[in-house]
């Protein structure tokens, strides 16, 4: 691989892909994208789906907010961890084809979410060693690595974050799903944000209930902010029963400036 970039390719973000019967738009450091992504798979699998990996940016998509104040210490540095990556996967998809995605949603999801607590993994991620692991596990070229500072692959990424959010509203988050995107009878829904991996059954009943919700012409939301912290290895040992916490706008309670109480007599 030499070249990242041709001047004729057409803009991914224009339209929905042709032939697909999901599309899912996939921030790679989104706990939650990461798990709703596997349950996708698992659905996939046994209704004989094909998953189109499409790109939603967090750090584009907040690109004019104040980080400092907005968001907890760590979220810049992660959501540009997940900006860099999405560089390179645009990159891949432009050369290889949509159906090259599917392992490197994989192949990054494994380097950093099923890596032990305290593995420094937050430093590590999306630097040029873990997107050479990544690239390697999914059987792609290494010199994709290169596309990691290359800003000019941000316009189509803008544009596909656009895209998604054109069809759920701009008050969500990561992921975004379109089921049949193709036909007239597409939806697409924000989330579902699940903080654990269903067996395979249980796959297809969330599907199932997910879709019947999304299809009824009255439906806006079902949420509570009081979730489950989510079953990953990064974040400590896996439990039956985990902890719950309460999400507040996109960060835990309590890790805002403004959820501290007052030191001031």
């Amino acid at each position: 691989m030499t070249d990242t970039r041709t001047e004729a390719a057409p803009n991914p973000a224009s339209s929905s892909s042709t032939g697909y019967d999901i599309e899912f738009f996939w921030d790679p450091v989104c706990p939650f994208a990461w798990i709703t992504s596997r349950w996708v798979e698992q659905v996939a699998a046994q209704r004989d789906f094909s998953v189109d990996w499409r790109f939603i940016s967090l750090r584009l998509l907040n690109k004019d907010k104040d980080y400092a104040t907005e968001f907890p210490p760590e979220y810049e540095q992660g959501h540009t961890a997940g900006l860099r990556m999405l560089r390179v996967a645009a990159a891949i998809r432009e050369q290889e084809g949509r159906d090259a995605l599917g392992p490197v949603v994989t192949a990054y999801g494994r380097s950093y979410w099923d890596k032990p607590k305290g593995s420094g993994m937050r430093s590590y991620l999306s630097t040029p060693e873990h997107i050479t692991e990544v690239l390697e596990a999914a059987g792609l070229s290494t010199g994709y690595v290169t596309a990691l500072d290359d800003t000019s692959w941000d316009t189509q990424l803008d544009a596909e974050t656009e895209l998604a959010l054109s069809r759920t509203g701009r008050d969500v988050g990561t992921p975004i799903i379109t089921f049949k995107p193709d036909t007239p009878e597409a939806i697409s829904f924000f989330g579902p944000v699940i903080s654990r991996v269903p067996s395979d059954a249980d796959a297809v009943r969330l599907w199932d209930a997910v879709t019947t919700l999304a299809t009824f012409p009255g439906f806006a939301e079902l949420k509570r902010s009081l979730r489950e912290v989510p079953q990953l290895t990064i974040l400590g040992e896996l439990s039956d029963a985990p902890q719950q916490e309460d999400w507040q706008g996109g960060h835990r309670r309590g890790h805002l400036p403004g959820d501290q109480p007052s030191t001031e007599d």
